[in-house]
């Protein structure tokens, strides 16, 4: 199969039941509900074949509907606790959308907390995951210089000492070597990488940088302040 006809699917998880910022699905923010923020940046894309919304909540179902996404199954309660791991959430729905008779090559996980989020970051990850043979691509920011490996320290035995024993010779923070953080922007992978491997990364994961400008992810109310901030700016 060529590249350009591979199926593209964007599953955005969006579960009921957020503690950090109580209702932040479907909450307006700036304007527009994150829900509203993630179907703008993936329709603008031009590159998913599907959006799917997988939720355990009627009431976040009923917001990405209105918003636009298809709403083709119901999350079970049971991937839908505080520490539910994401890759059983996104088998389930691929399993759901298997029993109706379609199933993508690619997968791009976009999470609603991530309202900074522009269609081109989601079509240079595919462009990039279509165009090599990476199991995934993944957003990533450079974290400043100061908290790079190299330069960071650690305690130990009531001593300070460099975190890696090689940032001993590290003195200035401008010569730590480029750190980079998964930022959570977009995730995008193979089936076959979750199908055989067992997660999303795979063995060949390429990095996206992206600007930290456009990198934001909502996990506290300080977080929805910063977003609501830059948002309206």
């Amino acid at each position: 199969m060529s590249p350009e006809a591979l199926l593209v699917l964007g599953l955005v998880p969006a579960r009921g039941g957020s503690k950090g910022v109580p209702g932040k699905n479907v909450r307006p923010l700036a304007g527009h509900t994150l829900l509203e923020y993630t179907v703008r940046a993936a329709r603008e894309s031009s590159v998913l074949d599907r959006v799917i919304l997988s939720t355990d909540s009627l009431e976040i179902a009923d917001a990405g509907r209105r918003a636009g996404l298809e709403v083709p199954f119901m999350r079970p309660a049971a991937l839908a606790a505080d520490d539910t791991p994401m890759v059983p959430v996104i088998e389930h729905a691929l399993g759901e959308i298997a029993r109706h008779g379609w199933l993508p090559d690619i997968v791009v996980l976009l999470q609603p907390t991530s309202p900074l989020r522009r269609p081109e970051h989601i079509r240079d990850a595919v462009a990039m995951l279509r165009e090599t043979e990476a199991d995934s691509v993944v957003t990533v920011v450079e974290l400043p210089r100061h908290l790079s490996p190299d330069y960071v320290m650690r305690i130990d035995g009531g001593r300070l000492k460099p975190f890696l024993p090689e940032g001993a010779r590290v003195t200035r923070r401008q010569d730590a070597r480029p750190a980079y953080s998964r930022d959570g922007t977009v995730y995008a992978f193979r089936r076959s990488t979750i199908e055989q491997l067992g997660g999303i990364y795979g063995n060949d994961c390429r990095p996206l940088l992206i600007d930290t400008s456009d990198s934001l992810s909502i996990d506290s109310q300080a977080d929805w302040d910063e977003a609501e901030r830059r948002l309206a700016g």
